[in-house]
C-alpha cells in the first residue's frame, strides 16, 4: 500500500520498521519488503521517518494464525471489557445447539472443540428445552435443526424473533432436508444461513466464522 505524509511524529500507536522487525522476529529488510508488497501499511512522518500501522501488523499476525483468527479476534473484541484496570478474563462466547440427534450433537461438538476451542458450548435435545435455554443463556450463536420434537425448528425460530433478548444472537440452521423439502419452512428461513447435514463438516465452520464476525461488527 502507498505511504502517506499526513500523520505526525507523535503517533505513538504505530511502529518503526525496527520495532516491527523485533515484534515479528524478522530482519529489517524483510519488513521493508513487506511494506513494498503492500502486506503492511506504512506512512512517513514530516521528518522522513517510516512508521508502520499497528492495525496492519496485528492483521498480518492474525492471518498467519489461520482463516478463523480474524473472526474470532473480532468477536472477542466485541465483548464488554473490564474498566477496573485489571486484566480480567474475557467472558467466553456462548453457542447453543438445539438438535435431537445425538450423532449430530457429538459431531458439532467435535467441530467446535477442534476449530473454536474458546467457545462455550451448550446443547438441548428438543425445541421446548432449547427455547428455555435461550432465555437463560442469551447465546451469541444458535445452531438449530428444523425438525425437532416438542416444537419444530421453524416455529422455534419464529418465536425467538418475537423476543427482544434474541436480537443480539446469530442463527444458523442445520438440516437433513434438501432445498425442495425445506419449502414449507421458507417463511422462517429467509435470511438465515442453512447448512445441509451431509456437508456439515465442510460448511458449518465457515457459517460459524461468518456469524461470529457479523455479531462482532454490530
Amino acid at each position: 500500500m502507498t505511504e502517506s505524509n499526513k500523520r505526525s511524529d507523535e503517533d505513538s500507536a504505530d511502529f518503526s520498521t525496527m520495532e516491527v522487525a523485533r515484534m515479528l522476529g524478522l530482519a529489517v529488510r524483510s519488513v521493508q519488503l513487506m511494506v513494498d508488497r503492500g502486506e503492511l501499511t506504512a506512512w512517513k512522518t514530516p521528518g522522513g521517518h517510516r512508521r508502520i500501522s499497528s492495525e496492519s501488523v496485528r492483521a498480518w499476525q492474525l492471518q498467519r494464525q489461520g482463516p478463523g483468527a480474524l473472526a474470532r479476534s473480532a468477536a472477542r473484541a466485541a465483548l464488554p471489557q473490564p474498566d477496573n484496570g485489571t486484566a480480567a478474563k474475557a467472558k467466553p462466547l456462548r453457542i447453543l445447539v438445539i438438535e435431537d440427534s445425538v450423532h449430530y450433537q457429538n459431531l458439532i461438538g467435535m467441530l467446535l472443540k477442534q476449530q473454536f476451542p474458546e467457545l462455550e458450548l451448550h446443547s438441548a435435545h428438543d425445541g421446548i428445552v432449547g427455547l428455555a435455554m435461550v432465555g437463560q443463556l442469551q447465546p451469541e450463536v444458535l445452531i438449530v435443526d428444523i425438525l425437532l420434537p416438542g416444537i419444530d425448528g421453524a416455529t422455534l425460530i419464529t418465536s425467538l424473533r418475537s423476543h427482544v433478548q434474541f436480537a443480539h444472537s446469530r442463527l444458523i440452521v442445520v438440516t437433513s432436508l434438501d432445498e425442495d423439502q425445506r419449502q414449507p419452512f421458507a417463511f422462517a428461513l429467509s435470511g438465515v444461513p442453512v447448512v445441509h447435514k451431509p456437508r456439515l463438516v465442510l460448511d458449518l465452520p465457515a457459517a460459524l466464522h461468518a456469524a461470529l464476525a457479523a455479531g462482532a461488527a454490530e
